[in-house]
């Protein structure tokens, strides 16, 4: 009897104390916060930061507060300790399942069963996380979410879950069903709360946010659909809505509206499957599945690329689809977070392999102050899309009036200057290096006017419904017809030296213009038609808003930028070098025209390269991301009058030009005397003055 009364003391005593601790575990609502004893809400972080020396990207680790495994990692930036990185986590495969085995072993309490029979032996433990759920609710998956949303979203933690979700996408989605569809989505929602967005920067692994959308994706996959249309998941951070298609379906489409931040205010997303996609289906049935995240976008790091300006921040929700494979063209509308008027859009679709925004698969057909339509290509590893803003879009009215209103003078302006330079030409091109000198002049005019034709064309190109090919073609010609500009102003520069250095042999003036033309358009060609070899074949030559050469992606740009800011660098030398030449005594009486051309040449040089240098100086300064509005208006006021200046500076400044004018002038007025003063005598002949005798 003693024995046994012992016995029966310790049952309840164990009994007791299993029921108080599952208690307290499983009235844990959603959202509360595990309690120490003392009442304090339990946190991964820790108030102290590092006690030593903060020297400049010097590092250092603090233990997690208590109940939490991992450490906190600090670097010191501008003599302050910064939290890095986190692993602090208080989740584990053992914790996931201990209410679940606690139950098992209460259940065995029953009255009904006699002692004897009890075991009171450990349970087995628990190797993974699939072994887990399959012991304890294959069915639905549901034993897991309860101490996933008790858990605080410590960056460690927020990692523990990803993970745990990937292991489940890859060993059990095996028969997807809608409850556990639920309850996978439950464990997403509670690290996708935007409670926990800022602590998902601290996370060592940078992929961890892709690897989350990608198991999400995999999962959903595999979900069987039972009716015909239904929601299956209306979480505040994830919604899942499926339909069975056929080939015979009309034009269906999902519709999610979701908050962005716990407020009543919300962002729609839409996405369409085109009737003309769903007639490529079979006669039996589909099915298609789409998931939207609200605030996935914050938390998607892209995969560092040398050439892409990063981060580039998502302006809607993030929509992915799961379709069969015949469909491969979808429609979407997305509302813009950011509705400011220079927030413009890109569409684009995440590609899973390369784990990064793709704006090659997808084309904005419609962008306004609010919403952004797109039409996107749907692939395996393309199925989630959505619009980036673009912060370094200007939509200011004082940039368009002062570009059109430069360009129609630049214009006007290259046009005079051709004129003038028709007008004088025979008298101003005596020798072989004035002629040059000229045909540099005019072809540097004809250059810039074309260009700046091409430039007005691809402005007003309807970037909605226009034709790739186009595009391409009329950025190829404004790319060539603007570096010839400057390689034209290049052999300006070497006509310079060739007459400062080259004293006793001078070339035919064949050749000068053979090598003129050579330089002035053949490197022009070779650049341009490699960078629309190179670029072309992964449509990274044109911009996507804009029919000029791109640079978010591959940085086509700087096969303009560098070539013309190098000949900048080399005509100012060049200048430098004739200034200092000029002054030696060597220089012979002889060649004294040549060397007064030379002069003048030099001076239009040394007030056109800077000016020109300078302009697109600006123009790269516009690329840097926030740039003020200021560069951009000065880059315009330089661009939109570059034809101005060279009329000014390398015509109408030119005193040779303007005494060629005046001569001109003079003999036009000349030639208007003589013919006045004949057809008065002729009226004053003996003849004439009878006849008007007779009258």
């Amino acid at each position: 009897m003693k024995s046994q009364a012992t016995t029966i003391c310790c049952l309840l005593l164990f009994l007791a104390t299993e029921c108080s601790h599952y208690r307290s575990k499983i009235h844990i609502k959603d959202g509360d916060k595990i309690q120490h004893p003392e009442g304090k809400p339990k946190t991964g972080r820790i108030q102290e930061k590092c006690h030593g020396p903060c020297i400049t990207f010097s590092n250092c680790s603090q233990p997690c507060a208590q109940h939490f495994r991992g450490e906190i990692g600090f670097i010191c930036n501008q003599n302050k300790w910064q939290k890095s990185t986190e692993t602090c986590t208080s989740l584990s495969v053992e914790t996931l399942f201990e209410d679940s085995n606690s139950a098992s072993r209460l259940s065995v309490a029953a009255a009904s069963i006699p002692l004897h029979i009890l075991d009171f032996r450990a349970p087995e433990p628990i190797e993974s996380v699939a072994q887990g759920i399959l012991k304890n609710c294959p069915l639905d998956y549901a034993c897991i979410t309860d101490v996933v949303k008790s858990s605080e979203a410590t960056a460690g933690n927020i990692a523990f879950i990803v993970e745990l979700l990937r292991n489940i996408s890859t060993d059990l989605s095996d028969n997807v069903t809608r409850e556990k569809m639920k309850s996978y989505s439950k464990v997403a929602n509670h690290v996708l709360d935007t409670a926990a967005i800022s602590n998902w920067t601290f996370i060592p692994d940078k992929n961890a946010s892709s690897d989350l959308l990608q198991s999400v994706n995999s999962f959903a996959r595999q979900l069987h659909i039972r009716n015909e249309s239904e929601n299956i998941v209306d979480e505040l951070f994830i919604q899942t809505k499926g339909f069975h298609i056929n080939h015979n379906t009309s034009e269906k489409s999902f519709n999610f509206f979701m908050s962005i931040n716990n407020s009543t205010e919300g962002v729609l997303g839409m996405l369409e499957i085109p009737r003309q996609e769903l007639w490529k289906l079979p006669p039996n049935a589909s099915q298609a599945i789409s998931i939207a995240f609200p605030t996935l976008g914050a938390i998607l790091k892209e995969a560092h690329l040398h050439n892409v300006s990063l981060p580039r921040p998502v302006n809607g929700l993030v929509l992915s689809v799961i379709l069969p494979e015949r469909l491969k063209q979808i429609l979407l509308t997305f509302e813009k977070i950011n509705k400011s008027r220079n927030a413009r859009a890109q569409c684009v679709g995440w590609h899973s392999r390369k784990r990064r925004w793709d704006e090659n698969v997808c084309e904005t057909t419609l962008d306004i102050r609010h919403k952004v339509k797109c039409r996107c290509n749907y692939t395996n590893a393309v199925m989630s899309f959505s619009i980036l803003m673009s912060p370094k879009f200007i939509d200011n009215k004082v940039l368009d009036y002062i570009t059109c209103i430069g360009l129609s003078l630049s214009i006007l302006s290259l046009i005079l200057c051709l004129i003038i330079e028709a007008t004088v030409w025979s008298r101003v091109v005596a020798t072989e290096i004035s002629y040059m000198r000229h045909v540099c002049i005019v072809n540097i005019a004809v250059s810039l006017l074309t260009a700046n034709v091409w430039f007005i064309i691809a402005s007003n190109f309807n970037k909605k419904a226009q034709d790739y090919n186009w595009c391409v073609a009329v950025t190829f010609l404004s790319h060539f017809f603007y570096l010839s500009l400057f390689f034209w102003m290049l052999f300006k520069a070497l006509l310079i030296v060739y007459g400062i250095l080259v004293i006793f042999r001078r070339m035919m003036k064949s050749h000068l213009m053979v090598i003129g033309f050579a330089i002035g358009y053949g490197c022009p060609l070779v650049i341009a038609v490699t960078t629309i070899a190179v670029t072309v074949p992964g449509k990274g030559y044109v911009r996507s808003d804009a029919c000029w050469l791109n640079w978010d992606n591959t940085k086509a740009l700087l096969a303009f930028v560098i070539p013309a800011l190098v000949i900048v660098a080399v005509n100012l030398v060049v200048v430098l070098v004739v200034a200092v030449n000029t002054q030696r005594p060597s220089i012979g009486s002889s060649k004294s025209q040549d060397v007064a051309i030379i002069m003048r040449i030099s001076k239009n040089v040394a007030i056109l390269t800077p000016l020109l240098g300078l302009t697109w100086g600006f123009g790269v300064a516009t690329l840097i991301e926030g740039t003020s509005l200021i560069f951009h208006i000065i880059f315009a006021l330089l661009n939109a009058f570059q034809g101005f200046f060279i009329l000014l500076f390398g015509t109408i400044m030119d005193h040779k030009i303007r005494d060629a004018l005046r001569m001109k002038m003079s003999s036009l007025k000349g030639r208007s005397r003589v013919a006045e003063a004949g057809i008065y005598n002729a009226s004053l002949s003996p003849t004439n003055r009878a006849k008007l005798m007779n009258r």
